[in-house]
């Protein structure tokens, strides 16, 4: 999930738990939501260290414990050192920080990143650096429009409504706010709800037909626009890989002849020293429906491997390939790995 959402939601949790935040806890409460997306950093480092280490590298439950440890810690010390400047006035700072309260707001906001990271995107890899393993529930995009409308329309509106009850000469209400986030995370509680319910179905659907005579060894359902009816589906059976946009809207038939079909390649002595590379080897532990494709290139052939999760549109920098020349007598030339761009 981009930024955005995650500073929202932080936000959110901050007003709806206000009385409960000790010192700080607001900041504490989007900082930590906001940090784990440090491995971005990665994508300077090219195609291959981010496949290797975004969603990762502070995306893991080993790493984002220590996260919200050093984080703690930090604010912990900040906050004391700041209650022992002089003062100009006699006004107290107010009650002191501690560790532990800190170590659970750190916490609640970096575990608050996680969940969302594991509804949409790629997912995370919650068992690094033990095991290379992606945790993903295919719920949401990385981008989704109503999350960021449930929690705009919850933090403004008790806003707007508060400076409209102040220019009337009503008195102020030091809690104002904490229903129309409550109400903000609750209606994202259900709009998730509810994508895992439809996504089921789409998975049921694409699960229960053939794809041009073959039957499907492997399906997935991945969110392709704002609505939550329509989905693309992705059925991987003995030779191919087939794509299909599916709905759930009234009135709309799902058809698998309207499928579009990729060909997985013939096995062959190439494409076995392709898929033994080191490069191969790691993208297909990322790889979800991997397609690999073999084309000659005048002495050499040139292996590819894409994720078909992915559409060939895709321009996000988690859509990469790797490619890999294999000379004639198998021998392997170079291997990179690219970001994908619409019109690869």
């Amino acid at each position: 999930m981009e930024p955005v959402t995650h500073a929202l939601t932080s936000l959110a949790l901050a007003r709806a738990g206000k009385k409960q935040l000790p010192r700080f806890g607001t900041a504490m409460l989007i900082v930590a939501g906001i940090a784990p997306d440090l491995d971005y950093a990665s994508y300077l480092g090219g195609a291959r260290a981010f496949l290797r280490f975004d969603r990762t590298v502070t995306h893991s439950l080993v790493s984002s414990s220590a996260l919200a440890v050093a984080l703690a810690g930090a604010f912990y010390v900040f906050a004391n050192r700041r209650d022992q400047r002089p003062t100009e006035t006699n006004v107290s700072p107010g009650p002191s920080l501690r560790f532990a309260p800190a170590l659970i707001v750190c916490a609640i906001g970096i575990g608050a990143h996680l969940l969302l990271d594991l509804a949409s995107g790629v997912g995370v890899q919650l068992l690094w650096p033990f095991r290379v393993c992606w945790f993903a529930l295919d719920l949401l995009r990385e981008f989704d429009l109503w999350i960021l409308i449930f929690l705009a329309a919850g933090l403004l509106l008790p806003m707007l409504t508060g400076l409209v009850s102040e220019e009337i000469g009503e008195r102020r209400n030091a809690g104002r706010g904490k229903g129309g986030a409550i109400a903000a995370l609750a209606l994202l509680l259900v709009y998730v709800g509810a994508r895992e319910l439809l996504q089921s179905r789409v998975r049921d659907l694409l699960r229960s037909r053939d794809y041009h005579g073959r039957a499907p060894l492997a399906v997935g359902a991945f969110p392709s626009s704002t609505s939550p009816l329509e989905w693309r589906g992705v059925a991987s059976t003995d030779n191919t890989i087939e794509e299909i946009d599916v709905s759930l809207a009234p009135g709309r038939e799902f058809d698998t002849d309207r499928s579009v079909t990729q060909y997985k390649p013939e096995d062959s002595a190439a494409l076995q020293a392709g898929q033994q590379t080191a490069a191969a080897q790691l993208f297909l532990k990322c790889a979800r429906f991997p397609l690999a494709s073999m084309v000659r290139l005048g002495d050499a052939n040139r292996f590819e491997l894409r994720d078909e999760r992915f559409e060939r549109n895709d321009g996000s920098p988690a859509n990469i390939l790797v490619q890999i020349e294999i000379r004639d007598d198998y021998r392997i030339g170079s291997e990179q790995f690219l970001f994908a761009s619409p019109g690869d």
